[in-house]
């Protein structure tokens, strides 16, 4: 008997770290994205008078490409680029979802990094 608790007690602490593990990695694959937005943002304020300003399709293509160094799926239509009316800042943000997989349970986590919210 002890042993069949033994090996319940072993499952339900295996599948607990996998879950928290798979939990844990996608809000830390969001958290890096959205310092990336982040960093994009702020270069809109370096490039105006030294370089030809980058374009809002610009903007956006670069944030897939970030998305994508972080394991992050977007589609254009996801990411929102928005130019302040000076044209001295910008906001960033996209919104996305990722399915994390357990053994026998699946549950959707919807993220919405921006580059005007902090990381913690």
């Amino acid at each position: 008997m002890k042993m069949v608790k033994a090996v319940v007690l072993i499952a339900v602490l295996g599948l607990g770290l996998t879950a928290g593990w798979r939990v844990g990695a996608s809000e830390w694959e969001n958290i890096e994205f959205q310092q990336d937005l982040h960093d994009l943002s702020t270069q809109v304020g370096i490039r105006i008078g030294h370089y030809t300003p980058m374009s809002d399709d610009q903007f956006r293509d670069a944030v897939i490409k970030k998305a994508q160094d972080e394991g992050i799926q977007l589609q254009p239509e996801q990411v929102t680029v928005e130019r302040s009316s000076s044209g001295s800042s910008m906001f960033l943000a996209a919104h996305y979802d990722e399915t994390i997989n357990l053994p026998g349970y699946s549950f959707v986590m919807h993220f919405t990094p921006s580059s005007t919210k902090s990381t913690f």
